[in-house]
């Protein structure tokens, strides 16, 4: 059994004597260091990923067992790096120090992708602006907009998490959204909304939102992009769909 950090729940998991299977442990370890260090992307499996970065909070002990029920829970290493901390720790020997430790990669992979669409045009850099949203967005188990305000040479002034909740229920009042373009001084903007069912697809409301907004924001002067739906199965540009 996997040694537990400190703060968990002994009932769950018992500590194993301190001699046993220590040399096993530790070779295993050092065997995984040396394919992390020495092998391309591929190199470790999602759950060897998962169980070396659980090494920093658990200090000795098999953590192989907790990747894996980790990722039978949430699905993939994504859905772990991306669940609530809270829901992680009710996984048999994942305690503050694991969530927290996974909440940092998550947060670092985050600021990662977001580094490279940061003083970047946006739509010379549309893989890269995919790649942060998807990190960010895709394994959301509630539907999030956000609007992308651009500059007249189309970087990134302000990522504004507009509201939570479906298109139509978040009440997404055109309006304000390019009342709000007018304030941080932007000449154009990326819709973005995620499907937490997985399909990317548009629904009518995500259509006729948008063409609302593309219209407010012609009047002004203010150019709508792209809409761009992300979810577990990719991502859907309505821009190329002829939708805008």
């Amino acid at each position: 059994m996997p040694e537990a950090e400190e703060g968990f729940d002994f009932r769950e998991a018992p500590r194993a004597r301190p001699d046993a299977g220590k040399s096993a442990g530790a070779g295993h370890r050092a065997r995984l260091r040396e394919r992390l260090l020495t092998g391309g992307a591929e190199a470790l499996a999602d759950y060897e990923v998962l169980e070396y970065l659980l090494f920093a909070a658990i200090a000795r002990g098999d953590t192989k067992p907790i990747a894996k029920a980790l990722i039978a829970q949430f699905g993939s290493l994504a859905g772990v790096l991306n669940a609530d901390p809270r829901a992680i720790q009710r996984v048999a020997g994942v305690g503050e120090n694991s969530a927290a430790a996974l909440k940092a990669v998550a947060i670092a992979a985050r600021r990662m992708t977001r580094g490279e669409i940061v003083k970047k045009p946006v739509l010379g850099s549309w893989q890269a602006l995919i790649d942060y949203l998807t990190t960010d967005m895709a394994h959301l188990t509630i539907e999030r907009v956000r609007i992308l305000y651009l500059d007249t040479r189309n970087r990134l002034i302000e990522d504004h998490h507009l509201g939570d909740g479906s298109i139509d229920e978040a009440a997404i009042h055109p309006r304000e959204v390019i009342r709000r373009a007018m304030d941080v001084g932007a000449s154009a903007m990326i819709l973005v909304h995620n499907h937490p069912s997985g399909s990317p697809e548009p629904s009518r409301a995500d259509i006729q939102i948008t063409q609302r907004i593309a219209e407010a924001g012609r009047l002004l002067g203010v150019t709508v992009h792209d809409h761009v739906i992300i979810g577990r199965e990719g991502h859907t540009s309505l821009r190329s769909k002829g939708l805008i």
